[in-house]
């Protein structure tokens, strides 16, 4: 106040000031609030019909040209520190049409060729691209010479209406149909990657799982639990369906009996030692090592499982969540079809949950994976030491008998590098958890060579004996 009685100017100019910012505050509130309404009450206009037999994706992106203008964009090639795909020029060939593929990992990491020595992965096994080439690279890897089962593409191709027609409106009996042919009569019946009536109904656009093997291995994993006669598509919620549509095939699975039965190992529960006794006890082996005669198993792309013990899946937080993170399109709010790394939609996929600026979240995820490829490198390394031991003692003479245990070791080892490194996260889903994988397979691979050394040495042992005697 003034001397006179009178408010003075400052006290004014602050009263104006903070009756704006109230005024402003209070104005994109209710912006905010009549946006959230229009959203609430938009209807969807339908320039399309869309059925349940609906299966190209063009057509759905007539009613969704905005999901849909996402979906294409996963033809992109963008490379991130651990993953993403670089675009490598390809000269076309009659067998193979491409001009771009993807970088070979058999190059980056040269250990894999022997690991895998005598299956096919050995051959032909390069950096995954986007869902807009699930498909085509499938169609023309090298590792289609040895000739794969038809099982292959149901991870890899839009399947559920090839299935309902081959099964006449039974998908269960479709899939069975699907798993016996041959690769190269299956892709006959599929036309597109994976598409939108995957995962959405066509008259709801409500989430739904259309992957037999994924329905059978939940419920099974869920009886591990105590919960009987699980029905994903009944029983799921709405938050736990945006991770198990990408968990249809982001998975470990394996091909059963003289079918090709695709099914996933999920009986004794979702871990890696869960798979590991399943693949025990029905005494499985995708293949017989090259160099060293072991049985093996190839662990295939467990994002799922490895999710799942993880800290984000405590949370509560879905693969949609950080993969297809909610964004704004002008006035629309719309979940990201650009299927992507949460690294390249830092603001959408992190910074909901982790209020930090972006470049601190971006060295704190590369740091962990940083740790977890010179991991993987070790694990590596010992496994490859053991392939070797092996290989030199057989060809020394040793008898498969006397190397059982140590090819048990190698087994083993290999199958849980494996499951780390076919993991498509670079050791983000579950930093933890992963490097508990890798130490115990480093130890598998030690295991093995102590093994060796102690049946080598034996008999000469017992002829040192005999000579005293």
């Amino acid at each position: 106040m003034t001397e006179s009685g009178k408010p003075g100017i400052g006290l004014l100019l602050l009263t104006a000031l903070v009756s704006g910012v109230t005024c402003f505050a209070v104005a994109a509130l209710l912006v905010n609030v009549f946006e959230r309404k229009q959203e609430a009450t938009e209807t969807l206009v339908r320039v399309v019909a869309l059925d349940d037999d609906t299966e190209d994706p063009a057509v759905w992106g007539k009613n969704f040209p905005l999901h849909y203008d996402d979906y294409l964009k996963t033809a992109d090639m963008v490379q991130t520190m651990y993953g993403g795909s670089e675009a490598i020029p390809n000269a076309p060939t009659d067998e193979d049409p491409r001009n771009i593929i993807s970088k070979s990992k058999l190059e980056t990491i040269p250990q894999l060729r022997r690991m895998w020595a005598g299956y096919a992965f050995s051959k032909d096994f390069r950096e995954e691209r986007g869902h807009a080439f699930m498909l085509e690279d499938q169609i023309y890897t090298e590792r289609q010479k040895v000739g794969q089962p038809g099982t292959c593409i149901n991870c890899h191709a839009s399947t559920y209406v090839p299935m309902k027609k081959l099964g006449e409106g039974d998908i269960m009996v479709g899939f069975e149909k699907l798993n016996t042919m041959k690769y190269d009569e299956a892709k006959i019946h599929v036309g597109h990657a994976v598409a939108c009536i995957d995962c959405h109904d066509s008259e709801t656009m409500a989430l739904r799982v259309t992957r037999p093997a994924f329905i059978e291995g939940i419920a099974a994993a869920k009886a591990h639990e105590g919960v009987e006669n699980y029905d994903v598509n009944t029983m799921a919620t709405r938050q736990e369906m945006r991770t198990f549509v990408c968990a249809q095939c982001h998975v470990e699975y394996h091909f059963n009996g003289e079918k090709k039965r695709l099914t996933y190992p999920w009986s004794n529960g979702l871990t890696v030692d869960n798979a590991w006794e399943y693949y025990e006890e029905i005494n499985f082996k995708d293949w017989t090592h090259a160099e060293t005669g072991a049985p093996m198993l190839k662990a295939q792309h467990p994002e799922f499982e490895m999710w799942s013990q993880g800290t984000h899946a405590r949370r509560g937080v879905s693969c949609a969540d950080c993969h297809m993170p909610y964004k704004r399109v002008g006035g629309k709010k719309i979940s990201d079809h650009h299927v992507r790394s949460p690294m390249l939609s830092i603001n959408n996929a992190c910074q909901t949950c982790h209020k930090m600026p972006e470049d601190q979240i971006l060295t704190w995820t590369q740091d962990i994976q940083t740790r977890h490829r010179k991991l993987v490198d070790i694990t590596l390394d010992a496994l490859v030491d053991l392939i070797d031991d092996i290989k030199s003692a057989r060809e020394a003479g040793a008898t498969d008998e006397q190397l059982k245990e140590a090819q048990h070791w190698q087994r083993k080892a290999s199958f849980y590098v494996d499951y780390v490194e076919a993991e498509n996260s670079s050791g983000f889903h579950a930093s933890q958890e992963t490097a508990r994988i890798l130490a115990e397979s480093i130890d598998y691979s030690r295991q093995g060579q102590l093994k060796l050394r102690e049946m080598l040495n034996k008999p000469l042992a017992e002829e040192k004996v005999s000579k005293t005697d």
